[in-house]
């Protein structure tokens, strides 16, 4: 299938890189990765002294994601498709009585979806990007889960 992966990336055994994905140079993709269609992955060019987007073991990365700017994804984690994430915008966990914020990492087994928060300006409120953790995998799911599987589980749809 058609994707790119550049110079200098690296990519663990048993990894799934699908059509139009783009893993850039010294990304390190771990083992047993799905990389869905169209998702893209920063590297690390310029400047000198980058820290390269890492993606851990067993993780799932849903159509159309953008992981940039040195983001980690923990093991196991799933993202759903069109999630976007650079070193400054949130990853905020749901789950709780009170949210949890992140900053480039996303925590192993989360499951993660786009979302936004209003921020208010001059000119009034809008809603700008965010991921928001909506749950866990459990130890019962199957590392190869499919996303919309881990979705429907959390109560949002993906079919």
């Amino acid at each position: 299938m058609p994707s790119y992966v550049n110079i200098g990336a690296w990519i663990g055994p048993g990894t799934m890189v699908d059509t139009w994905a783009t893993v850039g140079s010294g990304a390190q993709i771990g083992a047993d990765v799905h990389l869905a269609g169209g998702v893209g992955i920063g590297g690390v060019l310029e400047p000198p002294g980058a820290v390269p987007v890492i993606v851990e073991d067993g993780a799932f990365i849903g159509s159309r994601c953008v992981i940039v700017e040195g983001v980690r994804i923990g093991r196991e984690a799933v993202l759903a498709p069109g999630v976007t994430l650079t070193a400054s915008i949130p990853i905020i966990d749901v789950t709780g009585v009170d949210p949890v914020e992140y900053r480039g990492h996303v925590p192993p087994r989360s499951v993660v979806v786009p979302g936004t928060r209003p921020k208010k300006f001059p000119a009034g409120t809008y809603h700008l990007s965010c991921a928001l953790i909506i749950g866990r995998r459990n130890e019962s799911t199957d590392r190869k889960t499919s996303l919309n599987d881990a979705l429907r589980e959390f109560g949002i749809g993906g079919g």
